[in-house]
Parts: structure tokens; C-alpha cells; sequence
């Protein structure tokens, strides 16, 4: 997995910037959007919007990616330490998600990221063969030098999964507002597959800004979810995905 360390530390900085910077802006800031994912201002336009959007168009390694080849690898198992954080869930215009107190973290490796936030894509953004998943929720986390590392969980349905539903209950009523919830947690572990194998490549956000050299770790088994749970979020957002991008000339590791 040693180039998925290799990144670019200025961009991610910029990137983890970004990142941070959406999940706090106050409602006034989305109210009116630069991007979506329509035809005007859809994933096809993004690179044209606005300069520090250039690379959702000339990028060489964006996100997400159909998952198709891949190389089987001695890669580190991912050690999650997610802990209870207080609920901060807000719907900020592009998807529902969750900020994420201080204090949890994952470590691949010798090295170690923060977990900030996670939000949900429907469908999913990443495809495994061709196959597209109901959701994929996305755990955004950070190393102390602002460099990015995203752990992707495929969501199917099945099984009703009482952390999500318990997620929807609070979700907040109207569009660009952030939900308080007092006294109610949420720990993250409860969102991950009982198996952590996974596929592993250098990739973009999937959102503008797009910025490149993010090391993406894509969970192989799928996380069961209620078709009610998977309903109530399309409800809200029918289509937060963009589109699979060129797999060019990147390698995608694979745990054996």
C-alpha cells in the first residue's frame, strides 16, 4: 500500500480544508448552491464552475471508480477506534452527515487518521465489477497534516440496521440545518461489516473540489440495510452520486 501514502500533501491539506470548512459552514452559506447534481450544475459541469473546481474536469485520478482489476496484497489490516460521539447531523444541500467529535480514528499501518465526519451517497458511488449498491456511506477521516484517507462501506438491503434508523429519526426537517441532538450518540463502528477486507487506490474527492491524492479504502463485504431505511434516504436526496470516473493508470489493491 505504499503509494496510497504517497500523497500530495499541499492538495489533501486543501482538500481536508474543504472538507472541514463544508461541514461547518452555517446554514446562510448553502443558500444558494454552486454545484448540485442536476444537469446544469451537475458532476458534468463541475470542472467549468469555478477555477478551484478545475480538476473535477483535468483531474487523472479521480473519484469514485468502478473496481474492476485488481491486485491481491499483504496490505495492513485497518484498525478502527471509533468511540460514541455526541449527534451533530445536519442536511447541508448535497447529503445527510454526521460530524464527528474529537477523539476516534483509524490506523493503517503506522498511520493514523481522525475520523471528522461521514455522510451517504444513493446510489453508491463506488461499483464493485459493474455493480452498483443501494448506498455507500463515507467515512472522511484526516492525519495530523490534513491528508485524507476515506473509508467507503457499501450499504444492501437486508437486515434492518438500528444506527441508521436511529440516524433518520433525527434527521433534520428542513433542508441547510444541522440537528442538535441532546443527549443522543452515535459510534460509527455500529456502520461497519463484520469483515474488513478491502480494496485500496489513490483517488479524488467526489465532490467539488475534487482534489486528488486521497488514499480511498473500499470495504469488500456490503453493511445490510432495512429497504425502509434505504427509502427514507432517496426520499431526500433520489441521486447524490456522481458518476464512476477513468480508472487510468492506477492499481487497485486488494487485501488477500
Amino acid at each position: 500500500m505504499k503509494h496510497a501514502y504517497l500523497v500530495a500533501g499541499c492538495i489533501a491539506a486543501a482538500a481536508a480544508v474543504a472538507v472541514r470548512s463544508h461541514a461547518q459552514a452555517p446554514p446562510e452559506a448553502h443558500a444558494k448552491h454552486e454545484w448540485d447534481y442536476g444537469r446544469e450544475h451537475g458532476p458534468a459541469h463541475w470542472g467549468e464552475i469555478k477555477p478551484e473546481f478545475a480538476a473535477c474536469a483535468a483531474g487523472h485520478h479521480q473519484s469514485p471508480i468502478d473496481i474492476q482489476a485488481t491486485e491481491k496484497a499483504d496490505l495492513p489490516p485497518i484498525q478502527f477506534d471509533y468511540k460514541d460521539s455526541p449527534l451533530h447531523i445536519v442536511d447541508n444541500g448535497h447529503t445527510v452527515q454526521v460530524t464527528y467529535e474529537a477523539g476516534s480514528s483509524i490506523l493503517v499501518g503506522d498511520h493514523r487518521y481522525a475520523l471528522k465526519q461521514f455522510h451517504f451517497h444513493h446510489p453508491s458511488e463506488e461499483k464493485v465489477h459493474g455493480k452498483r449498491y443501494a448506498l455507500s456511506l463515507h467515512l472522511v477521516h484526516a492525519d495530523a497534516d490534513g491528508r485524507l484517507a476515506v473509508v467507503a462501506v457499501l450499504l444492501d438491503p437486508g437486515a434492518e440496521n438500528p444506527q441508521v434508523l436511529d440516524l433518520w429519526r433525527h434527521l433534520p426537517k428542513e433542508k441547510e440545518h444541522e440537528e442538535l441532538a441532546k443527549g443522543i450518540t452515535v459510534n460509527a463502528a455500529k456502520l461497519l461489516p463484520a469483515e474488513r477486507g478491502y480494496y485500496t487506490f489513490e483517488g479524488s474527492l467526489t465532490t467539488p473540489p475534487c482534489s486528488e491524492n486521497v488514499t480511498w479504502l473500499v470495504l469488500k463485504q456490503p453493511l445490510a440495510v432495512s429497504t425502509g431505511e434505504i427509502d427514507r434516504f432517496a426520499k431526500v436526496y433520489p441521486d447524490d452520486a456522481r458518476p464512476s470516473q477513468p480508472i487510468g493508470d492506477r492499481v487497485v489493491q486488494e487485501t488477500r
